[in-house]
Order: structure tokens, then C-alpha cells, then sequence
């Protein structure tokens, strides 16, 4: 399946563009409203298509210059954006993530996901309790640059080694530090992309060459971007900072649970399961914990 140019198209190649821009749809709603998941979502979707890891982490790379762009926006006109942030996690963040992407165009980095697979688990479970009760709150707190520089540093490898991880690591981070909201959170990581999208893409430019890059494939996924961009501006504008915090929660946990469980070697039906059983047990654990907190009072 040949997706580099449009002389090589056959039906098998059309209805997989099809696909990727139902991928890019899916990855730019997730993206552009959370600040999170679009090169996990992505490369979830590219992996199942049959795209090589890198093959798949420098086409995200490259889109995410376009839907950067459009989410900045987005979050500019609903002022959430926190420029200092932007540049202490962005500058190193572009730096690691050229790194990454040259090792990744001659390495396999799958020996990193089970890792950060679990890392990012761990926050989403953090996130998600800490939203389900309600008492999360920004604080009056300003982030520090002694912890930001180091964290956008880590997610930029991370991202463009990994296939993604850049708006998980960063938005929830960020989050679970109460230092912004979910919304501010958002908006501060989707812009800080840009510069980690822009050294991305330059890494895997070099790294693989130009003719080496499936460009109907960037075509295609910028298509599902803008198709989904007025969506964005909606649930960015209308949903609440507790049901952001939420989504942004389940999403980090069914996704990680996902990619651990793949990185392992999990059977497929195991990880469905797995998907399905996690928030279940998340939930009854969390019910115990109220109940049992409601009768001390009592």
C-alpha cells in the first residue's frame, strides 16, 4: 500500500486514506479540546493500518504543524493560554524531540512504551479520582520552571520516539500540579506543540528523507482536522472545567491501558477487556473509598 503519491493509488490505498482521515477527525476532536492524545489516538489508528512506527510518528509530526496552528487559535480566542509555560516546556521540548526522532528513524523505540504507557496509566487514574470527587482547583500557585523545562523536555522525546505522549505527559502534568485548569492546560500544551512539531518534523525530514514520508497520508489526516476544528471550538467554549478534567481522565486510561497491554505482547481480546474491566474497578474502588469515608463521619 503505497500512500507517498498520487500516481501510486489504487482502491486498497483510497479506502485507507478513507480511514486516516476518520483517524484525524477522531485525533483533532481529542487534541484540540483535551490538549491530550492526538499522537496516541493517531498512532493507535496509523499502527492499525499497517503504518511502521516511524513511518507513522513523522506523518503525525508533520499535521500537527497544521492542527497546532488551528488549536492555538481555538484556545487564543478563549483566552488559555499561558505563554510563559508555552516557551519553558516548548524550547526544550523541540530540542528532545528532534533528538527522538533521529534515533527513532534508525532505532526501534518500543522498548519505551511499556514505560510510559504505565506512567501516563498511573496520571490518568490520579486525574480522574481527583475530578470524580470534585475538589480539584487551581491553586494560586505558578508553575515552576525548575519542573517545566525538564517536563517538556522528556515529553518531546518521548513523543516523536514513542509515536506520541507530547499533550498526555504535558496537559495531565500540568493538571494534577493544580497550578492551571484543564482548559488552560489545554490550551498552553496544544500551542507549545508547534515548536515540538516543527523540530519533529525537521528530525524525521533528515533523518528518513523527504521521499520516505507518506504525504497523502498528511493530506488526508489535516482534511479529518478541519473537519472536526468547529467541533472543537464547541466543546472547548460550552463544557466544564470538572467534565474536561473527567474525559481527559478516561481517555488517558483506556488509551494507556491499551498501549501497555499491546507493548507487552497482551493477547487482543485480553486488552478489550482490560479497557472495559479498568474503569468498572476504578469505579467500585472509588465508591468503597466514599462510602467508607461517609460513615466515619457519621
Amino acid at each position: 500500500m503505497d500512500l507517498t503519491t498520487w500516481n501510486a493509488l489504487s482502491t486498497d490505498s483510497i479506502v485507507a486514506l478513507a480511514w486516516v482521515v476518520l483517524i484525524g477527525f477522531v485525533a483533532q476532536l481529542l487534541g484540540g479540546s483535551l490538549g491530550m492524545a492526538y499522537g496516541v489516538s493517531s498512532s493507535t489508528g496509523l499502527a492499525l493500518l499497517g503504518f511502521s512506527p516511524a513511518a507513522s510518528s513523522s506523518l503525525i509530526h508533520i499535521v500537527e504543524i497544521g492542527t497546532s496552528l488551528i488549536n492555538g487559535s481555538v484556545h487564543f480566542r478563549a483566552k488559555t493560554i499561558n505563554w510563559r509555560v508555552v516557551f519553558l516546556i516548548g524550547i526544550p521540548g523541540g530540542i528532545a524531540a528532534f533528538v527522538g526522532a533521529m534515533l527513532l528513524s534508525t532505532f526501534n523505540s518500543n522498548w519505551s512504551k511499556p514505560w510510559t504507557a504505565t506512567l501516563l496509566l498511573a496520571l490518568g487514574l490520579f486525574i480522574l479520582f481527583q475530578f470524580v470527587r470534585g475538589t480539584v482547583k487551581p491553586s494560586e500557585r505558578i508553575p515552576h520552571r525548575g519542573w517545566l523545562i525538564p517536563l517538556g523536555a522528556v515529553s518531546g522525546f518521548v513523543d516523536s520516539s514513542a509515536g506520541g505522549g507530547w499533550g498526555v505527559m504535558t496537559t495531565s502534568t500540568l493538571v494534577a500540579s493544580r497550578t492551571m485548569t484543564p482548559a488552560q492546560a489545554a490550551g498552553t500544551t496544544s500551542t507549545a506543540r508547534l515548536i515540538v512539531a516543527i523540530a519533529g518534523t525537521v528530525g524525521f525530514l533528515i533523518g528518513l528523507g523527504p521521499e520516505n514520508i507518506a504525504w497523502l497520508s498528511v493530506v488526508a489526516m489535516l482534511i479529518g482536522g478541519v473537519i472536526a476544528a468547529p467541533v472543537v471550538h464547541v466543546v472547548v467554549k460550552y463544557v466544564s472545567t470538572r467534565v474536561l478534567g473527567i474525559v481527559m481522565g478516561v481517555a488517558l486510561v483506556l488509551l494507556n491501558t491499551r498501549q501497555l497491554l499491546v507493548a507487552i505482547g497482551t493477547p487482543i481480546e485480553w486488552v478489550l477487556s482490560a479497557m472495559l474491566l479498568v474503569p468498572v474497578i476504578f469505579l467500585l474502588v472509588f465508591w468503597l473509598i466514599t462510602r467508607n469515608r461517609q460513615s466515619r463521619d457519621v
